[in-house]
C-alpha cells in the first residue's frame, strides 16, 4: 500500500474469540487482500479454494480445498477443523448472507462483518428503501417490496425504469427499461441472474434517473452503537451497471449536498446499529440526491477510502468482529480530512466490440507485468501461468493511484500512466478503455460517458449474435448455456433472442443476425460451449425484418 494503515494486534483478538486465526471463504484479489491485513495482525491465514482455483492460496498459511465457495457447511467444517475463530467472506457470495452469519455464531465462529440484524435490513434492497423513506431520506418512486411484470409496467407509463434484484448487488440483475415491448425479455434475464447469483429471483422496480451521478459513503459502526464516516466516493464510471472506476472523496460535489449524504448515511446507520462496514449508496443530480442502496460488506472500491484516510478497512472489520471500538480504531471523534485523491481503476479480461458491447476473454495467462510507482497500489491474485475461466467475474486486478496532496486530475493522470504500463498476455483486457476515460476532464460528472468512450476504442470483433457464416450462429463467448428460445422450423426475426449464455457471472443474449427458420439447435440448457462453437443454424436468412 502506498500510504501507512493501522490495525489490531493479535493479542487483542485473542482475548476476544477462541483461536487467533481466520479463515477467509473467497477467492482472488480479495482473498489475497484480505489474508495479507490478517497476517499483518498476527493471525494464522487459512485459505479455500474450489476446483483448480488456486491463485490466492499463496498467501495463506494453510489452504483448505471445497467443493463450492457457497458451500456453507464446508467452509464452517473448514474452519473447525484448521481452528479457526474468524471467518471473512469477502464481498460476494455469502458476505450478506444473515443465515450464513448466524451458522457461523452457532458454530462458534466470529463472522467479520455487521450482525445477522443489519445484513437482513440491508441486504434487502427494497427493505432497505422502506427505512429511508421513514426516516426522511429521498428515495426514488418505485415498489415497496418484490413484485410482478405488471406492477412494472403501470410504472413504466410515466418513463424509464431500473428492474433490480432485491438481494442483488454488483450489477447483476438489474437492467433499464424505456419501451413496455422490452420488458418480459429484461425482467426473466432480471430474474434468473437474480436466482443464479443471490439465491432469490424478487426483483423491485424504480424510477430511472437520467444523469445522475452514483455516489456513496463509507460508514463504520461498532457494537456499542458508536458510529462515523470516512467520507464518500464517486462510483458514477459505469458500464453494464458495473463500477468500472472509483474515486475518493467525490470530486466536485457541492458542499451542502455532502454534508447532506454524510449525515443520512449517519442517521441510518445508527437507525440499525450498524457494525462493522456498511457502505450507502446515493444517486445526485446537482442538489437532488436519493437513496437506492445499502451493502453491509467490504467494497470492491474499498481501496480509494483507504488511502485517502489511512485506515485499513480490513483490519478495522478484524477488530470489530473482536468487540474492538471505533476508539480503539482512533476514530471515535470522527474522520481527519482525506488526504488528497485516490482512483481506482478496475482491469477486466474481457474485449469490447465494435458495437461497443463487452464480453468477456478466458484463456491462460502468459505475461502479467503490474505496474510500480509513487503512490501507485495493485491488488490481484494473477501471475502468469494462472487460468481465467468464465465461472467467475472478470476482474484480474484493481490500479490504485493516490496523491496526497494534489487534485483529482494528477490522481486520475497517475492512475493512467500506471495502466500504461500494465502488461498482459493471454486474455484481452479493458484497459484501453479505462485510459481513454481516465484522459477525459471531468469524467465522473458525465454518467454514461463509459459507453461512449466504449464505441470509440471498440475493436474490430463482431457483436454478440454474428456468426461464423451465413445462417451460422455461434458462441460470443466461453460460457454455460443457460436459456435456448427456439426450436427447429421457427421463424425468427433479425434481432430475435435465441439462447442466453452465462459467462463470469452475467447473462449474454445471442440474437438472430438475420431473418430465417431455425435449421437446427445445437445447444441444450446446462452445456458448457466454448468460444466460436455453433449454437444455432438459420436457413433463408435475411437482413430485413429487424425487431
Amino acid at each position: 500500500m502506498s500510504t501507512s494503515m493501522t490495525g489490531p494486534s493479535v493479542d487483542v483478538l485473542e482475548g476476544s474469540m477462541g483461536s487467533a486465526a481466520v479463515l477467509v471463504a473467497n477467492r482472488g484479489e480479495i482473498a489475497v487482500r484480505v489474508l495479507r491485513s490478517a497476517s499483518e495482525a498476527g493471525l494464522r491465514t487459512v485459505a479455500v479454494w474450489a476446483g483448480d482455483d488456486d491463485a490466492h492460496v499463496r498467501a495463506a498459511d494453510e489452504a483448505v480445498r471445497v467443493g463450492d465457495y457457497l458451500d456453507a457447511e464446508a467452509l464452517l467444517a473448514a474452519a473447525e477443523r484448521t481452528g479457526c475463530g474468524l471467518l471473512h467472506p469477502g464481498y460476494g457470495f455469502l458476505s450478506e448472507d444473515a443465515g450464513f452469519a448466524r451458522r457461523c455464531a452457532a458454530a462458534g465462529v466470529g463472522f467479520v462483518g455487521p450482525s445477522p440484524e443489519v445484513l437482513e435490513v440491508f441486504g434487502d434492497k427494497a427493505r432497505a428503501r422502506g427505512l429511508a423513506a421513514s426516516m426522511g431520506v429521498p428515495v426514488l418512486t418505485g415498489s415497496p417490496g418484490g413484485v410482478g411484470p405488471r406492477e412494472a409496467r403501470e410504472l413504466l407509463a410515466d418513463g424509464p425504469v431500473m428492474i433490480k434484484a432485491v438481494g442483488g448487488g454488483g450489477g447483476r440483475g438489474m437492467r433499464v427499461v424505456r419501451r413496455v415491448e422490452d420488458l418480459a425479455e429484461a425482467w426473466e434475464r432480471c430474474r434468473s441472474e437474480a436466482e443464479a447469483g443471490f439465491g432469490r429471483g424478487e426483483l423491485y422496480v424504480e424510477r430511472l434517473l437520467e444523469g445522475a451521478r452514483h455516489v456513496e459513503v463509507q460508514v463504520v459502526g461498532d457494537a456499542t452503537g458508536a458510529v462515523t464516516h470516512l467520507w464518500d466516493r464517486d462510483c458514477s464510471a459505469q458500464r453494464r451497471h458495473q463500477k468500472l472506476i472509483e474515486i475518493a472523496p467525490a470530486p466536485g460535489l457541492p458542499a451542502g449536498v455532502r454534508e447532506k449524504l454524510l449525515d443520512s448515511a449517519l442517521r441510518m446507520a445508527r437507525a440499525a446499529r450498524c457494525t462493522s462496514l456498511v457502505t450507502f449508496e446515493f444517486l445526485v443530480r446537482g442538489e437532488e440526491f436519493h437513496f437506492i442502496e445499502a451493502n453491509p460488506r467490504l467494497q470492491v472500491e474499498h481501496t480509494v477510502t483507504e488511502e485517502v484516510t489511512g485506515v485499513d478497512l480490513v483490519a478495522a472489520q478484524l477488530w470489530l468482529a473482536g468487540g474492538g471500538t471505533l476508539a480503539g480504531l482512533g476514530l471515535a471523534g470522527g474522520p481527519a480530512e482525506p488526504r488528497g485523491f485516490a482512483v481506482q481503476a478496475r482491469v477486466n479480461a474481457e474485449v469490447t466490440g465494435a458495437d461497443g458491447g463487452v464480453r468477456p476473454s478466458a484463456g491462460r495467462i502468459t505475461r502479467f507485468d503490474v505496474p510500480t510507482g509513487p503512490g501507485v497500489r495493485v491488488d490481484t491474485a494473477v501471475r502468469a501461468g494462472v487460468e481465467v475461466g468464465t465461472r467467475y467475474d472478470p476482474l484480474l486486478a484493481k490500479v490504485i493511484a493516490h496523491v496526497p496532496h494534489g487534485e483529482v486530475g494528477a490522481a486520475c493522470a497517475r492512475a493512467r500512466r500506471a495502466l500504461g504500463e500494465f502488461a498482459v498476455e493471454g486474455v484481452r483486457t479493458g484497459i484501453a478503455l479505462v485510459r481513454d476515460v481516465l484522459a477525459r476532464p471531468d469524467f465522473w460528472a458525465r454518467p454514461g460517458v463509459v459507453e461512449e468512450a466504449a464505441r470509440a476504442v471498440a475493436d474490430a470483433a463482431p457483436p454478440a449474435g454474428d456468426g461464423a457464416g451465413e445462417g451460422v450462429v455461434v458462441a460470443p463467448m466461453s460460457g454455460t448455456v443457460v436459456a435456448v428460445g427456439v426450436s427447429p422450423g421457427d421463424v425468427v426475426r433479425a434481432g430475435r433472442q435465441l439462447l442466453v449464455v452465462e459467462a463470469m457471472k452475467m447473462e449474454h443474449v445471442v440474437r438472430a443476425p438475420g431473418s430465417g427458420v431455425v435449421d437446427a439447435v445445437h445447444a441444450r440448457v446446462g452445456e458448457t460451449v466454448g468460444e466460436g462453437a455453433v449454437l444455432v443454424t438459420l436457413a433463408g436468412v435475411t437482413e430485413e425484418g429487424a425487431g
